[in-house]
């Protein structure tokens, strides 16, 4: 037993010199290991002391590493990765149209574009950002984007007065010297697109698309993309005359029943707004919706006026809806440009933008 004591000792001495160089994983293997030679209190006490400390020493020596491994994490969840609803290239469309500051960026082009080259950056950008085939965070809202640009600089008058006025941000800062709110809405309001950004995308595409190639939205919502210009023209080579003259029937009886149609013309009963024609103004039993009739409606209208009626509101509630489609589409434009920039002043006039519509359709639906 003493000989054990001495070989007890002898580890504690090792220990304790361990713990002065605060190597504590080593200073606990020795007192464990003093321990099972001649167990005592006073030893029981210390292995529990340095248990602690080695593993506090643990903790610490750890904690760089945690603390790198989270900074790399929250570097690499900065930019989504990639998944099975959207690719890495088409979250770069979006992230790139996210940077732009004005409508030329937006497209990709210079200030000195033609016309087609406009159109031909837009179709290839709306084939890349249209939320049914882009998933990426932020599709829809560069889509709209794109759809604005290309709407202001494809009318030749909006795009002077764009150019005039230059870049968003600097009529926005232009507009803070205004006196009211209600002018900088209708000076902005000068760029606002006549047109949403699906009909734009529609009028492109709705008619046919690219000759090279097109889209086919297939069963799940995944899109396939074909190359038809070798079909076409193996189909064009077995076409005959006959054939080509079948095809041209159903055109050559729409243009007969234009001709035809001419001749059977007459006026609408009503009119939403006056003119010289209509101006007998009358009201919706239902709705109160304001319509205009001509000074012989009464005589010369024979029909049921509860569906006429419904047919003034049916009209004049589907005006409001496609006005307020665009008073948002427009607002949110605009919201989004000034989180582009980080300007909270030109967010909250964002924000603030009226969308008359809108109020007066929530009005007639409560």
């Amino acid at each position: 037993m003493d000989s054990n004591k001495d070989e007890a000792d002898k580890c504690m001495e090792i220990a304790e010199k361990y713990m002065r160089e605060s190597k504590f994983e080593e200073a606990e293997k020795f007192v464990k290991k003093a321990l099972k030679l001649y167990p005592s209190k006073r030893v029981e006490e210390i292995l529990a002391k340095v248990s602690i400390l080695s593993k506090q020493n643990k903790k610490s020596e750890a904690e760089p590493e945690v603390r790198k491994r989270q900074t790399a994490n929250k570097e690499t969840n900065q930019v989504p990765p990639s998944s099975g609803d959207y690719t890495k290239e088409q979250y770069e469309h979006v992230k790139r149209i996210k940077k732009c500051k004005d409508y030329y960026e937006i497209l990709g082009v210079t200030k000195e574009a033609t016309d087609s080259e406009l159109k031909k950056a837009y179709k290839k950008l709306a084939l890349q950002l249209h939320p049914d085939k882009n998933k990426a965070p932020g599709a829809a809202e560069s889509f709209k984007a794109i759809g604005n640009a290309m709407a202001v600089l494809s009318d030749a008058e909006k795009r002077k007065q764009y150019d005039l006025y230059g870049s968003y941000e600097e009529r926005l800062q232009s507009s803070q010297s205004r006196s009211s709110t209600h002018e900088h809405y209708n000076y902005t309001r000068g760029f606002e697109a006549d047109i949403t950004a699906e009909e734009l995308f529609n009028m492109f595409f709705r008619t046919g698309f690219p000759q090279q190639e097109f889209y086919m939205r297939r069963a799940g919502g995944r899109w396939m993309r074909q190359n038809n210009t070798q079909t076409q023209h193996n189909h064009a080579q077995q076409t005959n005359g006959y054939t080509a003259f079948l095809q041209m029937l159903p055109v050559l009886f729409l243009i007969v029943l234009t001709m035809m149609s001419s001749f059977f013309i007459w006026d609408p009963p009503y009119s939403l707004t006056s003119n010289s024609k209509y101006s007998v103004e009358r009201t919706t039993q239902e709705l109160k919706v304001p319509y205009f009739v001509k000074e012989n409606f009464h005589s010369e209208y024979q029909g049921s006026l509860r569906r006429l009626e419904i047919s003034v509101e049916e009209d004049y509630i589907n005006n409001l809806r496609h006005g307020c489609y665009r008073e948002r589409s427009y607002r949110d434009s605009m919201i989004w440009k000034a989180r582009n920039f980080g300007d909270n002043d030109l967010f909250q006039q964002a924000k603030n933008i009226a969308t008359p519509s809108c109020a007066k359709l929530q009005e007639m639906q409560t």
